[in-house]
């Protein structure tokens, strides 16, 4: 069974802001390298050097450097399988917007795991729990018996 990470981990992963969430990511993406189970779609990895490179607050530095992203980028392409496009990804990310009312992005990301065959998405950008086509949704951050701050996850 495998997971596809969602941007949000990828970015919490490099976040003080809230050192739970950090904590989190990190030994998420730990474990999933360890046990070779999760995934990342290529969407995540554009969507991940935008995130940290922005600006946080008024005249403030990003998360990382350009630099720092983009070598970041690079071991996460090094580190993980990374899951491309196809245009039958496409047209099932098209029908779930329609299908699912889902937005564009989440589609997107969705169709990925569809695609694949993937059994969960790794999100907060989502309702923890919903099934969505045969994809489990699964917020890695949400509170709960055995949730926040616990690694395992049911891949």
């Amino acid at each position: 069974m495998s997971a596809l990470v969602d941007t949000n981990v990828l970015v919490y992963r490099h976040d003080p802001r809230d050192p739970a969430k950090q904590r989190v990511a990190r030994a998420l993406l730990r474990e999933g390298l360890e046990q070779e189970v999760l995934r990342i779609p290529h969407q995540a990895i554009v969507e991940f050097v935008q995130a940290v490179t922005r600006p946080v607050g008024r005249g403030g530095a990003g998360l990382l450097t350009r630099a720092e992203a983009l070598r970041e980028a690079e071991e996460l392409l090094a580190q993980f399988e990374i899951l491309y496009p196809t245009e039958s990804l496409l047209r099932t990310a098209i029908r779930a917007v329609a299908t699912y009312q889902l937005g564009w992005f989440d589609a997107h990301l969705w169709a990925y795991a569809e695609h694949y065959g993937l059994d969960q998405i790794l999100s907060e950008d989502f309702s923890d729990g919903q099934l969505i086509g045969s994809v489990r949704i699964r917020n890695p951050f949400t509170a709960g018996p055995g949730r926040r701050g616990e690694t395992a996850f049911q891949v």
